[in-house]
């Protein structure tokens, strides 16, 4: 057979999902290829676009909180935090300095969820079994946190603006005995079941164990290494010109973290580290994410040391913007009346524009508000952080193999809810 002239040679295009399992939702991504090696890769996106930003002009305040907990939904109640925050700077309304350190405790937790989730899944991606399971049995305990407090898994709509729903609760649900759990099981699981906080703060002690294992796993496995280093460098400076934040821009050796730089709730009077990668490739941002989860762990315990000394409401005292308790609801006519206007009408939010930030797992997820007075919003705007990392998909990939798309889409941890939003 005579061999192919240079001029007879051509790239191939494939699809790379959206059924794809690496793709990490519903991301159709066209590559083309040379042989292997990607000579360009094209995002699709808007597969999953659920229309939020535009919901959310025909619902009152209130009622949009818990579309919040649908656009990251590894990340639910961060998302909250953005939400409220806005729509209490634009009411200029100061929250319990109990309800700041419960968003506080909460957002680290939520934090520790979703780096569990990305590690396991991009470990999974890679080839690397076993995490997954490891991590999915500290979220279980993260789950039962969530649940305490909300009655959900997942989709908490915990936060109100003016505070949270209710106050942490004084005792965990207990486990019972079953064909699967015998009696020492159960008596074991139940142990560090009393008050929620209780729960948390053994779990705080066990967490940092589960860490070293992680790592032992993961940091000196020469495959994960083999998959990681080198691959998807992203310089500062090409960072910062991206309009990355979160890990991916402090893997590349930029410390920016809102927590520290712009400090919102309590998180000025808790001790924490920023971690700053140097290589600003897909290990240093694993590494980072891994050093996130211990500093998470740190500022949980340091939350529940404060909650344990400081009761207090969880909620502002005004019922133009929260309920009022419902045994006051049923026993006196003002109360109810208040309650069926703040259920039925919402809260009427001054007229004005606010931008929201927070640190999102992910990086800088931001709301944007415009109010015009009523008591819907008249513009909604998200800044996700998934997308502009997404956009930088083709930079990234480009000069790699097929297999190490894999292995930049896992180290973007992008989730689609919040980037077709």
């Amino acid at each position: 057979m005579s061999e192919m002239r240079p001029e007879q040679t051509r790239n191939h295009t494939i699809s790379f999902g959206p059924q794809h399992p690496a793709a990490h939702g519903v991301l159709r991504l066209i590559l083309e290829l040379d042989g292997e090696v990607v000579q360009r890769a094209d995002p699709h996106v808007g597969l999953l676009h659920r229309g939020t930003e535009k919901l959310a002009e025909a619902r009152t305040w209130l009622q949009s909180v818990p579309y919040m907990d649908r656009l990251d939904y590894v990340s639910m109640m961060v998302n909250e935090h953005a939400y409220c925050l806005a729509v209490e700077r634009l009411l200029g309304i100061e929250v319990p300095l109990r309800a700041q350190y419960i968003r506080v405790m909460y957002d680290e937790i939520t934090r520790i969820r979703n780096h569990l989730m990305n590690i396991g899944s991009h470990a999974l991606d890679i080839g690397a079994m076993t995490l997954i399971l490891y991590a999915f049995r500290e979220r279980e305990d993260l789950m039962d946190m969530y649940e305490a407090v909300s009655g959900a898994r997942m989709h908490a709509a915990y936060y109100r603006p003016g505070g949270v729903y209710r106050d942490l609760p004084d005792a965990m649900p207990k486990y019972h005995e079953s064909r699967f759990k015998n009696a020492a099981e159960v008596e074991r699981l139940n142990s560090v079941r009393g008050s929620l906080l209780d729960f948390i703060e053994d779990f705080t002690e066990r967490f940092p164990k589960y860490c070293d294992e992680y790592e032992t796993l993961l940091s000196d496995n020469r495959i994960w290494k083999q998959r990681t280093v080198g691959i998807g460098v992203v310089s500062p400076e090409e960072a910062l010109a991206r309009g990355f934040t979160g890990v991916m821009l402090r893997g590349s050796g930029v410390e920016w973290d809102l927590r520290k730089k712009q400090p919102y709730a309590v998180y000025d009077r808790v001790q924490f580290d920023v971690p700053v990668g140097t290589a600003g490739d897909c290990y240093d941002r694993y590494l980072c994410r891994v050093e996130e989860m211990r500093q998470s762990n740190r500022i949980i315990r340091q939350c529940v040391e404060w909650l344990r000394n400081n009761p207090g409401p969880v909620i502002v005292d005004d019922h133009k913007v929260a309920p009022p308790k419902r045994v006051e609801m049923k026993s006196n006519m003002e109360a109810l009346i208040h309650h069926f206007k703040l259920f039925s009408e919402g809260v009427h939010v001054p007229e004005g524009e606010v931008y929201a930030a927070v640190e999102h797992p992910k990086g800088e997820f931001a709301v944007y508000a415009v109010s015009d007075g009523a008591n819907k919003p008249y513009r909604l705007k998200m800044r996700s952080p998934g997308y502009v990392h997404l956009a930088a998909m083709d930079a990234m990939a480009r000069g790699h193999m097929l297999q190490d798309v894999v292995a930049i889409i896992g180290t973007m941890d992008v989730v689609f809810g919040e980037i077709d939003r």
